[in-house]
């Protein structure tokens, strides 16, 4: 148990060195949702349930919301 909650950690900090790192919207997102779901499995692991469901229930609508905004920034030419 000990070595996937440190395999949790290690994903969470990939995930969220993949979002500062990619100049890309499209591939920063993935990381931000990748370091989202890790983030609330870990917080699963700890015995926390509810507060990873709400978690990750304000992360979705909070990085939908975020990539749609960036995603139509890039796309205007001015």
């Amino acid at each position: 148990m000990t070595y996937f909650v440190v395999f949790l950690g290690l994903c969470f900090v990939l995930g969220g060195l993949a979002v500062a790192s990619n100049p890309s919207p499209y591939y920063g997102v993935v990381g931000l949702v990748l370091a989202s779901v890790v983030g609330c499995g870990w917080l699963l692991s700890l015995g926390v349930s509810f507060v990873a469901l709400v978690l990750f229930m304000v992360y979705l609508g909070g990085m939908l919301v975020v990539f749609v905004y960036s995603v139509s920034l890039a796309a205007d030419p001015f």
